[in-house]
């Protein structure tokens, strides 16, 4: 069974929280990869930013749809929902539009493990964490790489 160790990149390009959003879409674009793991000063795992949280600086400020009960108003989407959409607009650095804490996978997961993940939860990137260090990152590619080996 294919494992994740054996598919990771094992050569990362990472980005740190201060790095300017300008410069990591140049990272992302000159590397041609989606997302890079973000580290702070000690090599920890911060966040992950990828390609979605960039663009999403061009969205269009989302207006909360409302509805009334008793003449009351009441938002459909929360606003720490509605907080977090309107700071990823307005990012300057890499630590205001990442996604913190995300998930991570285990070297010895099996294939069909994050597969399953990045599908169901629509990630492309996955940083590969063994014993809190992180050691790789598995991209869609990675997998699909699998159905042209032999």
């Amino acid at each position: 069974m294919t494992r994740v160790r054996d598919i990771m990149t094992k050569n990362l390009i990472t980005l740190s929280p201060e790095t300017e959003i300008t410069q990591a879409a140049k990272v992302l674009m000159e590397n041609a990869i989606n997302g890079a793991p973000v580290v702070d000063e000690s090599g920890k795992l911060v966040g992950i930013l990828c390609q979605s949280d960039l663009i999403s600086q061009q969205k269009r400020l989302p207006i909360p749809s409302l509805f009334t009960l008793l003449d009351g108003f009441f938002p459909l989407k929360s606003m720490k929902h509605l907080e977090r959409e309107v700071q990823k607009i307005a990012a300057t650095t890499v630590a205001e539009a990442m996604t913190p804490n995300p998930v991570t996978v285990d070297p010895d997961a099996g294939i069909e493990e994050i597969a399953t993940v990045m599908v169901e939860k629509n990630y492309h990137t996955l940083p590969v964490v063994e014993k809190g260090k992180l050691i790789g990152i598995v991209g869609k590619q990675d997998v699909l790489r699998t159905l042209l080996v032999p």
